[in-house]
């Protein structure tokens, strides 16, 4: 059982921002933004390869209606989803970060590392 699956069923707290029959928002407990949260889906699904279609729609969904929540839908917001552990995906369970609440920079991968070399 993932540490979502946990969170889902309530056995580990968590701060909730939203749920639906499928999903679930909460914020991450190591934010990167201002705002920093995830959406989950509520069926265990290991990464982002093996998410069907309806599952996909929900999530998004989802995104949309906690942007709207949390007033990241006039000002802007990131959507992000690391799959697999080459990504930096660290939980075993599909999860999309939302991030906002401020003017996000620009960065990849490749120009952190032609700047740290």
């Amino acid at each position: 059982m993932s540490l979502f699956t946990k969170i889902i069923h309530h056995e580990i707290p968590a701060n909730r921002v939203y749920e639906d029959e499928h999903t679930l928002a909460i914020h991450d407990i190591d934010p990167q933004a201002p705002v920093h949260l995830l959406v989950i889906p509520k069926r265990e699904i290991v990464d982002f390869q093996s998410l069907d279609g309806e599952t996909m729609g929900h999530l998004l969904h989802a995104v949309q209606q906690v942007a709207i929540k949390m007033g990241l839908d006039k000002s802007g917001y990131r959507v992000v989803v690391n799959n697999g552990t080459d990504a930096g995906q660290e939980v075993a369970h599909v999860h999309l970060h939302i991030l906002g609440g401020a003017k996000l920079g620009h960065v990849h991968h490749t120009d952190r590392t032609h700047k740290d070399s």
